[in-house]
C-alpha cells in the first residue's frame, strides 16, 4: 500500500481537485474534518474502509482521477 505522507499528499491533492473544502470533503466520504486534516498532515492514515470511498471518489473523476492515481500507486498494487 501507499506511504502515510503519501496517502496525505493523495488526499490533499484530491479535494483540491474537487474544490472542496476539508469539511466538505469530510462530509463526502464519511468522516470529520479533523480526521481529514490529521491525514494531510501525515499524523494517520485512512482506514481500510475510508481508503476504498477514497479510491471509489478518485474513479468519478475520470482522467484526472486515474492521472492521479498513477502519481500515488504502482499499477500492480491497485491491479491495473
Amino acid at each position: 500500500m501507499v506511504e502515510q505522507p503519501l496517502i496525505g499528499k493523495l488526499v490533499r491533492e484530491l479535494r483540491q481537485e474537487m474544490g472542496l473544502t476539508q469539511e466538505k470533503f469530510a462530509a463526502k466520504i464519511g468522516v470529520t474534518f479533523p480526521t481529514i486534516n490529521r491525514w494531510e498532515n501525515g499524523r494517520a492514515k485512512p482506514s481500510p474502509l475510508a481508503m476504498e470511498k477514497i479510491l471509489a471518489t478518485l474513479h468519478t473523476l475520470g482522467d484526472r482521477g486515474k492521472a492521479l492515481l498513477s502519481k500515488y500507486f504502482a499499477e500492480k498494487e491497485l491491479g491495473l
